[in-house]
């Protein structure tokens, strides 16, 4: 499964250490997901890739508990969409013929 993870800010005030705060999210979440990080007008945007059958319910609740640590814990996940894989889009890294 692919989704994307829209990650906000609790507080109005903004983050300049998104970027930082964004690794160390990546670094709370399973080792197994394929994860790629990018940031979008002060959020923090995560791609999952997860090669087994986790639904996005179970990838929301890993989620929202690596988002209690105390070092994020000014982060809320805002969305938790399944991304739709084209065949340019192959998230093993593979080649399509």
């Amino acid at each position: 499964m692919l989704v994307e993870l829209r990650i906000r800010r609790i507080t109005s005030e903004p983050s300049h250490n998104s970027p930082i705060d964004g690794v160390r999210i990546l670094s709370l979440l399973p080792g197994q997901w394929r994860k790629e990080l990018t940031a979008a007008n002060g959020d923090i945007v995560i791609r999952v890739h997860t090669d087994d059958d986790t639904t996005t319910a179970q990838i929301r609740v890993k989620v929202t508990a690596a988002l209690s640590a105390p070092e994020v814990s000014h982060w809320e996940l805002a969305t938790c969409d399944t991304v739709a894989v084209g065949p340019d889009e192959l998230p093993t890294g593979g080649t399509s013929s």
